[in-house]
């Protein structure tokens, strides 16, 4: 079973580059890269069909990362009933589970289904899913997901309005004391990095800003640098 993903102290801002924008020919390869760069999470976006208009990978794919990620595995789950898959994925190394609240009818059950086996659980809003969905379930995550493009494909531009989105979301964390991880994930780059963090982004999600051009490596040092964040503890 994977360990508890340590997402740093407070005030650490974390990069998590998302394979969905990476060649899949040269995976590891892509993987690499990015952890050469001071990447902190490897973010795997799976998609159904169904929940959202793409499909892209499963619990294999997942297990076949594991063997060559040297970083934790921050698995989102885009699926209708993701309860069903929670143990596929977890037993395919998943260090880190996140949900959306519009796909699973008991959320609660869900979350602490994920937590239960002994890795971190996250709730996901959509872009026209108001933070305060969170109010009922935020003391019991481990980390919330601010979607800020419609999910389904990568390269999408960063919806302006998830801004205030952050900061609500920040709102209804700080009513629970503790320091919940607030992860952003949708058009992320360096126009825009510095931006989301100020708003309350501490785990920043970005694929074609990072895997769309030729270096990686270099994209993923660059988008730390944006955000004004010090190298990560992997470095």
């Amino acid at each position: 079973m994977s360990q508890r993903a340590a997402l740093g102290p407070p005030g650490t801002v974390w990069i998590a580059p998302s394979i969905l924008s990476a060649d899949f020919a040269e995976l590891a390869q892509g993987i690499a890269a990015v952890e050469r760069g001071g990447a902190d999470l490897i973010h795997i976006d799976v998609m159904d069909g169904h929940f959202v208009p793409n499909i892209t990978i499963g619990p294999p794919v997942v297990k076949a990362i594991k063997r060559v990620a040297t970083r934790p595995l921050d698995v989102h789950l885009m699926i209708e009933q993701p309860e069903r898959y929670v143990d596929d994925f977890v037993r395919a190394g998943a260090d880190m589970l996140s949900v959306h609240v519009e796909a699973s009818r008991h959320l609660h059950r869900t979350i602490a289904l994920i937590k239960s086996r002994g890795i971190r659980a996250g709730a996901v809003l959509n872009p026209s899913t108001p933070a305060a969905a969170l109010d009922e379930i935020v003391g019991d995550l481990d980390f919330v997901l601010v979607m800020s493009v419609n999910p389904g494909f990568g390269g999408q531009e960063f919806i302006p309005q998830s801004l205030d989105k952050l900061r609500r979301v920040r709102d209804v964390v700080a009513r629970t004391g503790a320091p919940i991880p607030i992860e952003v994930d949708g058009g992320i780059d360096q126009t825009n990095a510095a931006h989301v963090v100020a708003a309350g982004a501490t785990i920043l999600v970005a694929g074609h800003a990072i895997f769309g051009g030729d270096d990686p490596e270099a994209a993923t040092r660059a988008l730390r640098a944006a955000c004004g964040s010090p190298a990560g503890s992997h470095e």
